[in-house]
């Protein structure tokens, strides 16, 4: 375990496997969805916003600038099956089936098996007002990144005063 694990108050989990982040940068199981960043194949300088909400596969995808994507018309687009893909490299099969509440029919969940169960259900296309809060924890964490490592504590990253303060 490194220096950065041990000194972390959070519990750290390592990757079901490890994944590349050109594609999808960003993914996480949050606010009752699957959700995250999925590049663009056809411009490098835009990026989807797109996510899955548990137990209904209500879908939706649209641009940082809050513009539809193309290929979300009724059905799940290119980009939502690069997160669902991408979340099971990051969660495993089974964690984001039992989070989207799917139950694959053939037992052993996988990538393919959850895109097609969830999509054979006619889900909604949601709401994209997702998208925004998505994109900024997203903005945030690549600034993180930015930063040097070290085990001190972030002046930002401190809300609660130590316990040991006087008042």
């Amino acid at each position: 375990m490194s220096d950065w694990e041990r000194s972390s108050t959070a519990r750290v989990t390592t990757p079901a496997r490890p994944r590349k982040l050109a594609k999808v940068p960003f993914v996480e199981l949050a606010d009752g969805r699957l959700q995250g960043v999925v590049s663009s194949g056809s411009d490098i300088g835009r990026v989807y916003v797109s996510s899955v909400a548990a137990a209904t596969y209500a879908f939706a995808c649209s641009t940082n600038n809050n513009r539809p994507c193309g290929g979300a018309r009724g059905s799940f687009c290119n980009h939502i099956r690069a997160l669902i893909n991408e979340a099971v490299l990051q969660y495993g099969a089974e964690r984001v089936a039992r989070y989207l509440k799917a139950e694959p029919a053939d037992g052993e969940p996988s990538a393919q098996t959850l895109a097609h169960d969830m999509s054979a259900a006619r889900p909604p296309q949601g709401d994209t007002k997702a998208a925004a809060p998505v994109f900024s924890r997203f903005l945030r964490h690549l600034a993180y990144l930015e930063l040097a490592p070290t085990t001190a504590p972030l002046p930002e990253m401190q809300w609660f005063p130590p316990t040991r303060a006087v008042a």
